[in-house]
């Protein structure tokens, strides 16, 4: 019987709140746990501060049977997380004489002085279960409170990964009798969320388990399909039976699935059906045939056998007279028609623009068929890092659907 257990992961550290680190703990963890079967419903980050240190691990107690911290097990004074376990578990803290000598070990063997201040490390709460660090200096614990425990971790991503893989998941798994979480992701374009939303209907959308969540990109819609099983046997089987589901309603807009990278699969949807483009970008650095290439090293071959038009970076200079939409638009169809190419797409920003309103026509993006034309205005320039970025996934977005709609048959 598949056993229900929940998480609670708090990060601790004043310089993740004052976005001076990027907290990649939280999600290692997350994936880790997905892959358990335990469930994730509540992240927190807190910083070095013991009284808010606390009630995170006491709020985090009465959501979760699990709280797992991370940081704050250094040996300075804002390291108050051995502290803050102990009250939060109304226990003080034992010194371990054999941590203490394991950590002067450690620094005997890297010839560095040991501070007294490293000794605070050698103090856990009363009754923990010990986890020896082979690969720092931060010894690491779990304390079993009642219905809960709490694993505390150190902070530095390299010895994290590898305690909790070691350590903490062999003891989770002998703890809980767990099952499995496992997760696909179909990837859509050429359809916007609230669109892909109807289409899916809300039978669909507010199952349990499976579950469906939907994550917006430019351009690109994900559809993560979530389910839990005692077994991966049966977790991928009710995930196929969801995808089914999900195909039979909005199959004409899912490209891939997981990894796949919808650049990669309009290259060979071109190349399966011998068809050439052309790209035009200007007033910014190179975006999209950046990204196309970037789908085989042979750039020369990829270019001649797709027809890019990778060197046409005219630098259009936008009078009172020309909107950037109308030249978009004009230079778009005038090489649909001069070329007869399947698409064509036209990227073309103000050099001298960087973040502004979207009512302002920092850069304008056409996408044009014989039959069809599709154009996106963006409030940013060609001086914005977002030109580069965005306009990159809208548009072979948009391109691919053309193609696909017009040749995918053949």
């Amino acid at each position: 019987m598949l056993t229900n257990v929940n998480a609670e992961i708090i990060s601790i550290g004043t310089e993740i709140l004052l976005g001076e680190l990027t907290d990649t703990n939280s999600v290692f963890i997350a994936r880790t746990f997905r892959d358990l079967g335990i469930n994730i419903y509540f992240m927190t980050s807190v910083g070095d501060n013991e009284s808010r240190i606390v009630n995170a691990i006491q709020l985090g107690m009465s959501r979760a049977q699990i709280v797992i911290t991370c940081g704050g097990l250094g040996p300075t004074i804002d390291d108050m997380t051995r502290q803050s376990v102990a009250t939060a578990t109304e226990r003080g803290l034992t010194f371990h004489q054999n941590l203490y000598d394991q950590i002067a070990e450690r620094f005997a063997g890297f010839r560095v002085k040991m501070t007294e201040n490293n000794r605070r490390q050698a103090f856990l709460p009363d009754d923990a279960v010990v986890i020896e660090n082979p690969v720092g200096t931060a010894p690491s614990f779990i304390v079993e409170h009642g219905e809960n425990i709490v694993i505390s971790l150190p902070g530095v991503p390299r010895e994290m990964k590898f305690l909790l893989q070691e350590k903490v998941v062999p003891y989770l798994q002998q703890k809980y009798q767990l099952g499995i979480i496992k997760a696909r992701t179909l990837k859509t374009a050429g359809i916007g969320e609230s669109t892909l939303d109807d289409l899916l209907g809300d039978a669909l959308l507010n199952s349990g388990n499976p579950s469906i969540g939907l994550a917006a990109h430019s351009g690109q819609i994900d559809v993560r399909i979530t389910a839990k099983a005692d077994n991966e046997s049966l977790a991928l089987q009710m995930i196929e039976k969801m995808e089914l589901s999900i195909r039979e309603r909005a199959g004409q807009f899912i490209y891939g699935a997981d990894e796949d990278r919808l650049e990669n699969v309009f290259v060979d949807t071109l190349a399966q059906n011998q068809l050439t483009i052309a790209i035009v970008e200007a007033g910014f650095s190179t975006g999209i045939v950046e990204t196309i290439r970037k789908v085989n090293a042979d750039i020369l071959a990829l270019s001649e056998t797709y027809g890019i038009i990778d060197d046409f970076y005219t630098a259009y200079s936008v009078d009172n007279t020309t909107s950037i939409r109308d030249l978009s638009t004009h230079v778009a169809q005038k090489i649909q028609a001069e070329t007869g190419v399947v698409a064509v797409i036209v990227i073309i920003s103000d050099p001298n623009l960087d973040e502004a309103s979207d009512n302002v026509e920092g850069t304008v993006v056409t996408v044009q068929s014989a039959d069809d034309v599709r154009t996106r205005v963006y409030g940013f320039g060609g001086k914005s890092e977002l030109a580069r970025l965005w306009v990159s996934s809208w548009s072979i977005s948009a391109a691919w659907q053309m193609v696909r709609g017009l040749y995918a048959s053949k």
